[in-house]
């Protein structure tokens, strides 16, 4: 059987993972009752939940006796480390671009990865049938895109076609009216997609690009044949990374058709297939007929721009709300987690209980909080800061190259807030009652950057950033809020009489009777400087009897403070508690004493 090998790139939100799901109906191998949900290829929770894909994932169709491998690959910039590497895996990608929104950072980011890789595009301008929609525009900056990456003349004849993935349908041209189906992406995935190359007669070999994970086997390698045929229960070398070579049997063997992974007993050259076997196997490594040990290319991996110290939790309330708490439990959760995201890193602090974990963004670093969290796990999380690098004795920072689309009346204080985190505006484009606005910015300067643009654009604004390039520091400093915390100085249950006292200081967290602490951070104060409060203060009771008006207190709403907005909010001298249950936010030093002492030496 013929094959074919895409992926399907675009930014965040363009229509990948909708596409997906209406290809694999179109698949020829589909058992009539099976019903494919919306967003299949998104599996986990979090990313039902979020509406992202967080993990690259593969699947497989067959259509016209062709099997046709498609990668469905995340499109934001946290987790483009997953994009590069499926690079190597695919004989060309189909770019998926939103027919309203247009070009877009990740648009580029993918395009790029795949014209660097010498893949040859299929564009598909998707979503026409959104209002206010521009197909031809839009069409216009893909072209000015390719141009301006250096594409080659091959790379820019590029087919076109025009689609609706919430319609389930694809077309030659922009009038969706006369399809009802996605049959023309698929005619032009086997007309315009080459053959696999690798000869199928030659010596086994094979790089796994992607991973997964199972307690029994540990990791399990995904990738492509590269040349040769391979067998279940074959034994076969491995080249590691340092050049050792080692010898393992390949325990599984597993195919991709439609929502399974079957097991085969062999597989050929220009197949992706998952390895079974050797539990330490890491990106990048050779696997190769025994005798033959012939290493191919290194997949380079992007190193990860942003850090966070994950710690034991040490707060008054710890053991209430999880189970999983232990320095050991964490650390086993942390370590397994780079078994299968190997754009993770994980180092022991020089606290003690601490362990540094570095992610490729903001994002990146609150999904496995989020997961871990989740799963019964307590601990708590610093403030997440950019990782400086040395070159040539220069210190070196990342930038990354913003974009804003927000309405044209706020565009005064999108240019003020982003001028304040150094920010440098490139280049501003109005389009009717929208500007667009392109930014290089220092990464230490996107860390709680989105609730305040939220905030500032009333909810209007749509930001999206990737990594840049590396730039000289100008300076170290973080950027904090310039507000100081309402901090408590007693342990108890919050009073409605309490909180109603302390609302003109400024805004609360908490609601009457959440259980509290001191050194406990309860809200946020309206001036500059911290102001320690007791929220758990109770109305003194006298024999004269009080008048209706003292009798009944109206509070404010509380604000409600998620965990990206607790990780914009906090200082280098505060922590966020993590529990199953609750998200609290609190000091490093509880003690109020202690604390002005520290203040005082600093």
């Amino acid at each position: 059987m013929e094959i074919r090998n895409v992926a399907i790139v675009a930014h965040v939100d363009h229509g990948k993972t909708t596409l997906v799901d209406e290809l694999l109906k179109e698949s020829e191998k589909k058992d009539a009752h099976e019903v494919i949900a919306e967003r299949v290829m998104d599996s986990g929770d979090l990313e039902r939940e979020r509406g992202i894909t967080i993990l690259a994932k593969n699947t497989a169709i067959e259509y016209k006796n062709v099997k046709i491998n498609i990668l469905d690959t995340p499109g934001h910039a946290d987790f483009g480390g997953e994009v590069e590497r499926i690079m190597k895996m695919v004989d060309a990608v189909c770019l998926v671009v939103d027919a309203f929104e247009g070009v877009m950072p990740q648009t580029k980011f993918v395009l790029n990865k795949a014209l660097q890789e010498g893949l040859k595009p299929i564009v598909v301008i998707n979503k026409i049938d959104r209002t206010f929609s521009r197909p031809k525009e839009v069409l216009d900056e893909v072209y000015e895109l390719f141009m301006d990456l250096g594409a080659t003349e091959d790379q820019l004849d590029f087919p076109i076609l025009y689609a609706s993935g919430i319609q389930g349908k694809a077309s030659y041209t922009a009038d969706l009216s006369k399809t009802t189906n996605m049959v023309p992406l698929l005619d032009t995935i086997i007309k315009h997609v080459k053959r696999p190359d690798g000869d199928p007669n030659g010596k086994f070999q094979f790089q796994p690009a992607l991973f997964d994970y199972n307690e029994y086997v540990g990791r399990i390698g995904i990738g492509k044949i590269a040349r040769g045929k391979v067998s279940q229960n074959q034994t076969v070398s491995v080249i590691r990374l340092d050049g050792k070579i080692e010898q393992f049997r390949i325990q599984k063997l597993l195919g991709f058709m439609g929502l399974e992974r079957i097991e085969i007993k062999e597989a050929y050259a220009g197949d992706i297939v998952a390895i079974a076997g050797l539990s330490d196997i890491n990106i990048g490594e050779t696997i190769c007929e025994v005798g033959f040990e012939e290493p191919l290319e290194r997949l380079h991996i992007e190193k990860p721009t942003v850090q966070m110290t994950f710690s034991t939790n040490s707060s008054p309330l710890v053991g209430q709300e999880g189970k999983l708490l232990t320095a050991s439990k964490i650390e086993e959760r942390l370590y397994k987690e780079t078994q299968k995201d190997v754009s993770l890193l994980v180092s022991r602090s020089t606290e003690s209980e601490s362990w540094i974990v570095s992610g490729r963004g903001e994002l990146h670093l609150s999904i496995l909080v989020e997961t871990m969290r989740r799963e019964g796990f307590e601990f708590t999380i610093s403030r997440p800061k950019v990782i400086f690098k040395t070159v040539h004795d220069q210190l070196l920072e990342p930038y990354e190259y913003v974009t804003v689309d927000c309405p044209n009346e706020v565009v005064g204080n999108v240019i003020e807030l982003f001028g304040s985190r150094k920010g440098i505006l490139i280049e501003m484009n109005p389009h009717l009652n929208q500007a667009r606005l392109i930014y290089h910015m220092p990464s230490r300067g996107i860390i709680g950057l989105l609730t305040q643009f939220l905030t500032q654009t009333q909810g209007y604004g749509v930001l999206s950033h990737t990594f840049l390039d590396y730039r000289p520091v100008t300076d170290t400093a973080p950027v904090e809020r310039t507000t100081g915390a309402l901090v408590s100085i007693s342990e108890g249950l919050t009073t409605a009489y309490a909180i109603g006292k302390l609302e003109s200081r400024g805004v609360l967290f908490v609601e009457p009777r959440t259980q509290v602490y001191e050194g406990m951070i309860v809200g946020e104060a309206s001036k500059e400087t911290d102001l320690a409060v007791n929220i758990v203060q109770g109305k003194q009771l006298t024999n004269m009897r009080s008048s209706s008006k003292d009798s009944t207190v109206v509070l404010r709403r509380p604000r409600e403070m998620g965990l990206e907005a607790c990780m914009a909010f906090i200082n280098e001298d505060e922590l966020i508690e993590i529990t199953p249950k609750s998200i609290r936010l609190r000091k490093r030093i509880l003690q109020t004493n202690e604390r002005k002492k520290y203040d005082k030496k600093s």
